[in-house]
């Protein structure tokens, strides 16, 4: 399945690229119609597909204003009740007809049934071209599974602090300066067919967020590098209120991670504390004027459990590095 669409300029950020965010929610738009047309692919229950997790997501080169975007998607794995999409964004120039990959994504999805949003729908059986293939997928299905239950332990406990909005008592590049949140209420126009905010829609606020933290803390142009893995695990309904929050984590001389909540406020229903229903860490890097790399100050950490998170960031840093030599290495074989 393609989706097509031309870059204009309400979805450039402040340099003229296209917002990442405008990126991923593309994605996940693709991801959401060919799983919910596969789901409904057989005579049953009608259901809508909706989004679980994204897998880490590399933005290989920019896109431009007045580019074609060109998101295509594949189902790669079908479990008994998710769905794998392995989803290509290419940038073609118009002028020229050149076109580059700029975006590479794995997303899964849930079928939800279109009468009731608690129950879920069986999947129908994708037909591979041959059993390895199937297994290859259902090793990737296993290892998400895995890694999605140790996110929620964690969303579970996380504790983020209260942003202080008093920015002109905080040191340059510490946490406190350059910590940033947005509160959006749930309209009609971001939810799906069951009235819950669209996955693509929430990580476009939270790419929002994140880059406002890593503008302020380099104060030059700054764009998205890659997105860690998403694990949505709170539907978000129509009318809630959700505070989407960012701090600084990790500097390196090049890059910097930048990790983002979304705490659900559901306005309407009785009193009750606000709930995370995703948590996620956002690399960005810092470009001068001429589209090259610039060094990132080094993050000031003075609490110890910004010490400590300093160095889980860190330790991702360094097994992304290593997973990129080796996949470079892979290609050159």
């Amino acid at each position: 399945m393609m989706v097509i669409r031309i870059m204009r300029p309400d979805d450039a950020n402040i340099a003229g690229n296209v917002h990442g965010g405008t990126i991923l929610k593309m994605i996940e738009e693709a991801g959401a119609i060919i799983s919910t047309r596969h789901c409904n692919s057989q005579n049953g229950e009608r259901s809508v597909a909706v989004l679980a997790r994204v897998e880490r997501t590399d933005f290989l080169t920019p896109m431009l204003i007045g580019e074609v975007a060109h998101v295509s998607a594949e189902i790669t794995y079908t479990s008994k009740h998710s769905v794998e999409v392995q989803v290509t964004v290419m940038g073609e120039n118009i002028l020229n007809g050149v076109k580059r990959i700029t975006n590479r994504a794995t997303l899964w999805y849930v079928p939800l049934s279109a009468d009731n949003v608690n129950s879920v729908v069986k999947v129908p059986p994708l037909q591979y071209s041959s059993p390895e293939q199937e297994e290859e997928g259902r090793k990737r299905y296993e290892a998400q599974k895995l890694n999605r239950s140790e996110s929620k332990q964690r969303n579970d406990t996380i504790i983020f602090p209260t942003i202080n909005m008093d920015r002109k008592s905080k040191e340059p590049f510490t946490v406190g300066y350059s910590q940033s949140s947005l509160i959006h209420l749930v309209g009609p126009s971001d939810c799906t067919l069951h009235n819950f905010l669209q996955g693509g829609v929430t990580m476009k606020l939270m790419d929002e967020v994140a880059g406002i933290v890593a503008a302020r803390h380099c104060k030059t142009n700054i764009v998205t590098a890659s997105v860690d893995a998403i694990n949505f695990h709170q539907k978000i309904e129509k009318g809630s209120v959700i505070n989407v929050s960012g701090r600084m984590i990790f500097t390196s001389n090049k890059s910097m991670e930048i990790e983002v909540v979304v705490d659900v406020d559901h306005v309407l229903k009785s009193p009750q504390e606000s709930v995370h229903s995703v948590t996620a860490f956002f690399t960005y890097v810092s470009l001068g004027k001429d589209g090259m790399a610039l060094p990132i100050p080094t993050l000031k950490v003075e609490t110890e459990d910004e010490k400590k998170r300093f160095e889980e960031g860190r330790e991702r840093y360094l097994q992304a590095k290593a997973r990129r030599t080796a996949e470079a290495t892979k290609r050159c074989q």
